[in-house]
C-alpha cells in the first residue's frame, strides 16, 4: 500500500470510529474536550437530534500525525482568509489581491500551498454572496484539501454571532443576536460586582429545533436559555448545510462596561450566572447541529474601553473580581464540551504582570483555561492581523509565542507565508518542539473527526433547500424575536398605537449599514412593517423629519449608541420634541440611548437593527404583542438591571 494510500485509510478509521449506541449523549463524556461531568443535560439533544459528536479515534489520529512532514504540522494550525467567491475561479480583482498577499491566485492554490487546517470566510474577502455560492465554495476547497498529500479536510469557519455580527445573509435565516436573547422573558437575575465602567407562522419542512426546546440555568429563566439554544441550533444547522463546521460564537464576555467599544451587544448581558447560562445553552444547541462552538475571548473582553482590532486593551479588574464576573461563562461553556474556546488580545495584569495580551500568555492560555479549567479542546487564537497582539512583537514573533502560551489554532495572521516559516524556523531551532507542535495538531485533527470532516467534508446534495433560510427557522426566528424587545419607559401610556384607525406614523433617525448586507435600512424596515400591522408609516431622512413632523400621531427615532453630551441625535430628538408630537425613541443597538437623551413620551430597545428585530419592534408599538424583554444591562442613571415594562 502507498504511503498517502495508509493514510487516507488512517483517515477513515478516525472518521468511522464508533458512537455510543445511544447516540445521544454529551460527547464530553469519557474524556471529551470540555471535560464535563458526564452527567445528562437539560439542554442535551432529545431522541432524533443529532449527535453532539463523534468519538475520535485517538490512536489513529496519533499514526495520521506521525506520518505527516512538519510542514504539513504547521500548515494544519492555520486557518486563513482567501479571496473571493470561488476556490478555483475568483473574480480577477480577487485573483490579484491572492497574489499580492499569499503568491498565488486561488483559494484552492492556497491551501495546497500551505496544507492549511482551515479557511476562514468574511464578506469583505467575498467569500459570502449566498448560502447556495457558500456550500459550492465549500465543496470545492475540501475537494482542494482532498488533493492534497495529507488528504486532511478543513475546518471551514466564520463569525456567525447573529446580530451586530454576521457574515451571512439572507436568504439565510438571521437571528437575534445576544443581547436581545438575554432580554427575553427577563434575563438576568442578581448582578455581580460591577466592573471598572459600569454603574451602580408559516410552513416548511422542519428544521433541527423549531420547536422550543428545553433548557434551564442559573440566572437565566428556562425560556431564555431555551430559546438561546435553539437559536444556535438553527444557526448551527444552517452553516453546516453550507459546509461550515465551526463558528465563532457565542461571546462568553460579561459586558459590565456601557463604553466598551467591541463588544456591547454582542454580549448577553452584565450578569454572569445569566451571560454563563445563557452561553453554556449555545454551545449545546450549536453542536448539537454539528458545528463546534467557540466560546469568546479568553479570559474576558467584558470591561475595556479600547477596540482590540484597533489597540490593546487593559483589564483593570482584580484576580477576584475576574473570578465573580468573568470566569463563569467560560467555566460554563467547558462544562457544557465546548469544542473550542478564542483567546483574547488583552492585557490582564491581575492574571499576568508580563504585559501580554493574553493570546500570548502562558500563565493565562496554559495556567488557567487548560489547569485550572480543566479544558482539553481547540484554542484559538483572535485574528492574528488584529493591532492588540502586534504592538508588543513582530508578525514573525506572535504566532511562536501564541504556540508556546497554549494556543493551537492560529487565526487569520497578516502575513501567512512570514508566519509559517517562523514557526517552521521555531521548531528547527528547538524553541518549539515537535512534540509541542503534534499536540495542537492532534487537537485540531479530533475536531475534525467530532465534527464528522473526515466522512463528510462536503455538502451533500439537497441540504441547501431543506435547511437553509426554510420558512419553519424563519417563523422560529420571529417567535423568538418576539420576546426581546423592551419598553423601557412609557409615562404617558402612548404606546400601544391603536393600529386599527390607521394612524399617522413618522419614522426617523439613524440608518447603520446592515451587518450582512442584506437587511434594512431600519427606519425603512420598521415603517413598513408598521403599514402592515394598520399605521400610516413613512420614513424619512433625519434632515427632513422636523419639517415632516407636525400632523402625525407618532415619530419614532431610531437611535444608535448615543455618545455622552450633544451631537446630532441629541439635537434631532430635542427639535423633534419641540413641535409638540409625541416622540418614541427606539435605542436600536446599545441600550444606553435613553439616558444621553431628552425624555420622550416613549422609550424601547431592540438591541440589534436587523429586520427580524424591526418586526419584532413593530409589533410591541402596535400592541400586536406584548412587550415582555427585560434589560440583561442596567442604563446608569436611568434604569437597572432586569427593568422592563409591559402593557396594562
Amino acid at each position: 500500500m502507498s504511503y498517502h494510500a495508509s493514510r487516507r485509510s488512517l483517515l477513515t478509521a478516525a472518521a468511522m470510529a464508533a458512537v455510543t449506541a445511544a447516540g445521544v449523549a454529551s460527547y464530553a463524556v469519557g474524556g471529551g474536550p470540555g471535560g464535563g461531568d458526564g452527567e445528562p443535560h437539560a439542554d442535551d439533544p432529545r431522541p432524533g437530534d443529532r449527535p453532539p459528536g463523534r468519538a475520535p479515534d485517538r490512536a489513529a489520529l496519533r499514526r495520521l500525525v506521525a506520518g505527516m512532514s512538519l510542514a504539513e504540522k504547521v500548515g494544519q494550525l492555520f486557518v486563513s482568509r482567501a479571496y473571493g467567491h470561488s476556490a478555483t475561479d475568483p473574480d480577477p480583482a480577487d485573483a490579484e489581491q491572492n497574489l499580492k498577499l499569499f503568491g498565488v491566485r486561488t483559494a484552492a492554490e492556497l491551501v495546497a500551498r500551505y496544507h492549511l487546517g482551515g479557511i476562514i470566510y468574511f464578506s469583505w474577502a467575498h467569500n459570502t454572496r449566498g448560502p447556495q455560492q457558500i456550500a459550492e465554495l465549500s465543496a470545492a476547497l475540501q475537494r482542494a484539501a482532498a488533493g492534497t498529500g495529507s488528504g486532511i479536510p478543513l475546518m471551514l469557519s466564520t463569525d456567525q454571532e447573529h446580530g451586530a455580527v454576521a457574515r451571512i445573509g439572507k436568504p439565510a435565516t438571521l437571528l437575534p443576536g445576544a443581547m436581545a436573547l438575554g432580554a427575553r422573558h427577563g434575563a438576568g437575575g442578581t448582578s455581580g460586582t460591577g466592573g471598572t465602567g459600569s454603574s451602580t407562522g408559516s410552513t416548511g419542512t422542519a428544521g433541527p429545533d423549531a420547536g422550543t426546546g428545553t433548557g434551564a440555568g442559573t440566572g437565566a429563566d428556562s425560556a431564555a436559555t431555551a430559546e438561546a439554544r435553539r437559536a444556535a441550533r438553527i444557526a448551527g444547522a444552517e452553516l453546516a448545510a453550507m459546509g461550515i463546521r465551526q463558528d465563532y460564537a457565542p461571546v462568553a464576555d460579561v459586558n459590565v462596561n456601557p463604553a466598551n467599544p467591541v463588544i456591547g451587544v454582542r454580549s448577553f448581558g452584565s450578569d454572569p450566572q445569566a451571560v454563563a447560562a445563557l452561553v453554556a445553552a449555545q454551545v449545546r444547541g450549536y453542536q448539537g447541529a454539528g458545528v463546534a462552538a467557540t466560546a469568546k475571548h479568553f479570559p474576558g473582553h467584558g470591561d475595556t474601553e479600547t477596540d482590540s482590532h484597533v489597540g490593546l486593551p487593559v483589564m483593570r479588574h482584580s484576580r477576584a473580581q475576574w473570578e465573580e464576573l468573568d470566569e463563569p461563562p467560560f467555566r460554563a461553556a467547558v462544562e457544557a464540551g465546548v469544542d473550542a474556546v478564542m483567546t483574547a488580545h488583552i492585557v490582564f495584569p491581575a492574571l499576568d504582570p508580563s504585559g501580554d495580551p493574553a493570546t500570548l500568555s502562558r500563565p493565562i492560555v496554559t495556567g488557567i483555561l487548560r489547569e485550572r479549567l480543566g479544558f482539553r479542546g481547540v484554542v484559538v487564537t483572535d485574528a492574528l492581523d488584529m493591532a492588540g497582539v502586534r504592538q508588543k512583537y513582530g508578525d514573525d514573533r506572535v504566532p511562536v509565542l501564541a504556540l508556546k502560551a497554549g494556543c493551537d489554532q492560529l487565526l487569520n495572521p497578516p502575513d501567512l507565508g512570514l508566519a509559517h516559516r517562523s514557526v517552521l524556523a521555531a521548531v528547527e531551532a528547538g524553541e518549539l518542539t515537535q512534540d509541542r507542535i503534534e499536540e495542537s495538531v492532534l487537537r485540531i485533527l479530533e475536531l475534525k473527526a467530532r465534527r464528522g470532516l473526515f466522512d463528510a467534508a462536503h455538502t451533500a446534495a439537497g441540504q441547501m433547500d431543506a435547511m437553509v433560510g426554510i420558512p419553519a427557522h424563519l417563523t422560529a426566528a420571529d417567535e423568538i424575536a418576539a420576546g426581546t424587545t423592551t419598553l423601557l419607559a412609557n409615562p404617558v401610556k402612548l404606546l400601544p398605537l391603536d393600529a386599527t384607525a390607521g394612524p399617522l406614523v413618522l419614522v426617523t433617525g439613524s440608518d447603520p449599514a446592515s451587518p450582512s448586507g442584506t437587511t434594512g435600512p431600519p427606519t425603512a424596515v420598521l415603517a413598513r412593517e408598521l403599514t402592515a400591522l394598520g399605521c400610516r408609516a413613512t420614513a424619512v431622512p433625519p434632515a427632513r423629519a422636523v419639517a415632516a413632523a407636525p400632523g402625525n400621531a407618532a415619530v419614532l427615532v431610531c437611535t444608535y449608541n448615543v455618545p455622552e453630551g450633544d451631537g446630532p441625535q441629541r439635537t434631532l430628538v430635542t427639535e423633534l420634541l419641540a413641535t409638540g408630537v409625541p416622540v418614541v425613541v427606539v435605542a436600536i443597538r446599545n441600550p444606553y440611548d435613553p439616558a444621553r437623551l431628552p425624555t420622550c413620551a416613549a422609550e424601547l430597545a431592540t438591541y440589534t437593527w436587523t429586520d427580524v428585530e424591526m418586526r419584532a419592534a413593530a409589533r410591541v408599538v402596535t400592541g400586536a404583542a406584548r412587550p415582555s424583554g427585560r434589560l440583561p444591562v442596567p442604563v446608569p442613571g436611568r434604569y437597572p438591571l432586569g427593568h422592563g415594562l409591559s402593557y396594562d
